[in-house]
């Protein structure tokens, strides 16, 4: 799908690309539709990860 250059600066959604206005209107978009935070709280540290605290 092309843009037109007018819509070039508009953020997208990389998952489903639809264009949005401004950022705050893509991450209300991807919490709700995608539901990303529910996908990072959800991680934990890989075999063999080192913390340094």
């Amino acid at each position: 799908m092309v843009l037109p250059l007018v819509d070039e600066h508009n953020p997208k959604c990389y998952m489903c690309h639809e264009g949005f206005k401004n950022i705050e209107d893509l991450r209300e978009h991807q919490d709700k539709v995608h539901n990303l935070n529910e996908q990072k709280s959800n991680r934990e540290p890989a075999p063999g990860d080192v913390s340094v605290f």
